[in-house]
């Protein structure tokens, strides 16, 4: 009789695939949120502009990777493991709220549409900062407890 869950070792893999993901967007986030940091005071011009642009994109592809890859592998039961499903339940509230501002940030400042008006940059990169820091300190959470699991 075949099963049409995949073998408990190919789910491992495929977890860590996406942990994985994550963390390569998360660090990319944080060198281009470093970078921008570094280049106050803000005022519009090209360079300013394409490193937001670029910081932009990758926050929402970070945020997507969290979402789409990491809590949806989680929630459709493709983790097994009950402490990871368990730690990822009790922070995914918590990450759900970091994301909305996440979104609200790259609607402001996507250098697509708009860039000019930078007179609360500093304000809002000091916040998403915070909130970044926090939903790292979620996730690391979650990655510590695959971490402990992967004997």
């Amino acid at each position: 009789m075949t099963s049409t869950q995949p073998a408990p070792v190919e789910r491992r893999a495929s977890s860590l695939d996406k942990l994985n993901t994550l963390l390569e967007t998360r660090t990319e986030t944080l060198m281009l949120f470093s970078q921008l940091a570094g280049m106050r005071p803000y005022q519009p011009n090209t360079e300013l502009q394409t490193i937001l642009q670029e910081f932009c994109e990758t926050l929402v592809d970070y945020t997507a990777s969290a979402h789409f890859q990491l809590y949806r592998f989680i929630e459709e039961d493709a983790e097994r493991r009950t402490e990871v499903r368990k730690v990822a339940e009790t922070i995914y509230p918590d990450i759900a709220a970091s994301t909305r501002f996440i979104l609200d940030f790259n609607e402001k400042y996507d250098c697509e549409d708009h860039c000019d008006n930078l007179s609360k940059l500093e304000q809002d990169l000091s916040k998403l900062g915070e909130i970044l820091a926090d939903r790292i300190t979620l996730e690391d959470q979650v990655i510590s407890t695959f971490n402990i699991q992967r004997i």
